[in-house]
């Protein structure tokens, strides 16, 4: 039996399953020979059964120990006029105290879900007395967030802005019957405040995760790979570490191909559709570089990680862009950005931590023909249903890396007819906010560029020229009022591209009078 590495005949249709050898050339020329070289010097070349050996746990770093998990605390009250009353809505009819328990059971429920501790006071808020009270507490115990749930149409809302004014970020909940345009306008807009007038509990927890992502980003240290020195700084509320980049280079190169990187590959390769360029070496050096990222923000003590790969890749210091092992991030809740894109990155973090969803960072392109948005990168996770569906992903092909034709990445086709949101920080306090469609998905070839390449109709925008950002992240559904709360909530701005091309031009200065 030759002592070499081979995938399974399974690892997809059309995959290029060539023997590796340690002393022969590659088809990506010397890089993949010295990549195979350090792992035969590193592993002694392991026997083939190695492969289908799962690394035990006390052998690998789990992806999602990164994932910050802050503590976060929310007090719940409910406002309403003493009972039982005579006239007014909700009415008499309705069943308050019961509507109470259930409301309040559903918050319990949702932050159990989601990892946050409600803290829920045991008496509803019934008179000015008690309002007075429970905003001295408030302001006492400083918790992270205030859910008022209104069970009267005019006595619940002049408590909810009381305690609104203790500067706390305060989510009112206001079941049907129990606010009219007017009460809701009066707060709806209001920074800091975030107004539920529904019956959709959904939106409840989609608010609590609110409160959880800011505290996630407040909790990142994201580690920076570009340049020659090693600095410290700040992007809104997360904090990051640059180092250089040749800390990334030298980790590699000390990542042997361990029974760890094997089962990656094996992993990666047997669920993709099909495999086109890529190799078993190829597979192997992308493992190499998800592990290695991962050592590297353990020994830097971060959660998350954007790198200069481009440069690594140009200046053939690395036999293998981080595609692969950037999209298992993706799929695992942990931020990977391309090109040491800060602003890209904390968007990315953004899906992530709000919706429990991974991102698609993108290079945007205006097909002017069909007037859409082609988002188009190498590296797009594959889980984009959500997180939490740990069996479902879109299915992937693997492909190369389009620009150098190294490594492997990921080619995930979108599905046609759902509706995406797109977004990018361009400041820490300000970014991006659009929504569109899926109606497709390139190859490459016909097309260049890279390899996902998603077609999206735009929503309000009449010409996809006039698209804002560049870098954007796209991921799946349509989330614009979510994220648009949770900028009031925290006092980000948000820019939409023009509606019309004439919108984008603004009107000359007039001339000055003599």
């Amino acid at each position: 039996m030759s002592n070499c590495h081979h995938f399974p005949a399974n690892a997809g249709s059309g995959a290029h399953l060539h023997p590796c050898s340690c002393c022969s050339l590659s088809r990506r020329s010397f890089l993949g020979a010295a990549a195979a070289c350090t792992a035969a010097l590193a592993t002694g070349c392991n026997s083939l059964e190695s492969l289908h050996t799962t690394p035990k746990p006390n052998e690998t770093i789990d992806l999602a120990s990164f994932r910050p998990r802050p503590k976060v605390r929310i007090m719940s009250v409910v406002a309403r006029q003493k009972t039982p009353y005579w006239l007014g809505w909700p009415g008499a009819s309705y069943p308050v105290e019961g509507e109470r328990q259930r409301y309040n059971q559903v918050i319990a429920d949702s932050g159990q879900r989601i990892g946050v501790q409600i803290a829920q006071e045991a008496q509803p808020l019934e008179d000015q007395s008690a309002v007075a009270t429970f905003v001295k507490k408030v302001q006492a115990e400083k918790p992270d967030a205030v859910i008022v749930m209104l069970q009267h149409l005019t006595s619940g809302w002049p408590a909810a802005a009381e305690i609104a004014k203790t500067g706390v970020p305060t989510i009112v909940f206001a079941p049907v019957g129990t606010a009219f345009t007017g009460h809701v306008n009066r707060m709806a807009f209001q920074p800091g405040v975030h107004v539920i007038s529904s019956l959709e509990t959904p939106a409840l927890e989609q608010a609590l995760r609110m409160v959880r992502a800011w505290h996630q980003l407040g909790a990142t240290r994201m580690l920076v790979v570009r340049g020659n020195e090693r600095k410290e700084d700040k992007f809104g509320p997360v904090s990051l570490q640059y180092v250089p980049r040749a800390t990334f280079e030298e980790m590699f190169s000390a990542t042997p191909v361990s029974d760890e990187a094997q089962w990656v590959a094996r992993q990666r390769f047997r669920e993709a559709r099909k495999v086109v360029e890529p190799t078993q070496q190829d597979g192997l050096n992308a493992a190499r570089s998800y592990i290695a990222a991962k050592q590297l923000l353990k020994n830097e003590g971060c959660n998350a990680l954007t790198t200069d790969c481009l440069g690594m890749v140009t200046q053939k210091k690395v036999p293998t862009p981080p595609c692969m092992g950037a999209s298992l991030f993706q799929d695992g809740g942990v931020t990977y950005g391309c090109e040491a894109a800060v602003g890209p990155a904390v968007s990315l973090m953004l899906t992530s931590y709000l919706f429990d969803k991974p991102g698609f960072m993108n290079d945007p392109v205006p097909e002017t023909v069909k007037n859409v948005l082609i988002a188009a990168h190498c590296v797009s996770g594959t889980r984009i249903y959500g997180l939490d569906r740990q069996k479902e992903h879109a299915p992937y092909i693997l492909r190369s890396h389009s620009e150098s034709n190294l490594g492997v990445s990921t080619q995930v086709l979108w599905p046609v007819g759902q509706p995406v949101t797109l977004v990018q920080f361009f400041k820490p306090d300000a970014l991006y906010l659009d929504t569109g469609t899926v109606v497709g998905n390139l190859d490459t070839p016909p097309a260049g560029g890279c390899r996902t390449s998603v077609e999206i109709q735009m929503d309000n925008v009449e010409d996809s020229r006039d698209v804002l950002g560049f870098h954007q992240v796209v991921f799946l559904g349509n989330h614009r009022r979510d994220i648009e709360a949770f900028c009031q909530m925290y006092g980000i701005n948000v820019v939409h591209s023009a509606r019309t091309h004439e919108e984008t031009i603004k009107p000359a200065a007039k001339p000055a009078k003599a």
